[in-house]
């Protein structure tokens, strides 16, 4: 009887445990979201580029390629600087059961031109990075 006790226990204390690490990741992915959306916000390429891993499949306006990190953030300041951000709302978030975080959103820029933006993270030695980054016209 007593070390069913102990068992239900040990069980007890390994929910919390979970419980308070899904929370803490959870929170984790909010704050990554939140960085990447007011850097998107600001046109702030090289913000940005700081959540790049050492490539990047980007797609800008409907031009599509596998990019260098440095590369990657040449491009998006060029495209900011053509349509600077005027907002950028999130419409949707998740993440899939392998782990990968996603955001779907709006960025509506000055010259009056929206695009729909998307972006994904995928864990990489403890940080979550971007793999993809999508910005094209609505």
């Amino acid at each position: 009887m007593f070390a069913i006790r102990r068992a239900l226990k040990s069980m007890k204390k390994t929910k919390i445990f979970v419980l308070f690490l899904s929370i803490c990741l959870n929170a984790f992915a909010l704050d990554i979201y939140d960085e990447i959306s007011n850097a998107l916000r600001s046109g702030d390429s090289k913000q940005v580029s700081t959540f790049f891993g050492n490539t990047l499949d980007m797609t800008i306006s409907n031009q599509e390629d596998v990019y260098s990190k440095a590369q990657a953030e040449l491009i998006l300041k060029d495209f900011f600087s053509k349509n600077p951000p005027k907002s950028f709302i999130v419409n949707h978030k998740g993440s899939s059961k392998e782990g990968t975080l996603y955001a779907i959103g709006t960025l509506l820029t000055a010259n009056g031109k929206s695009f729909r933006t998307s972006f994904y993270l995928k864990s990489s030695g403890g940080k979550y990075l971007l793999q993809e980054l999508r910005i094209e016209p609505l």
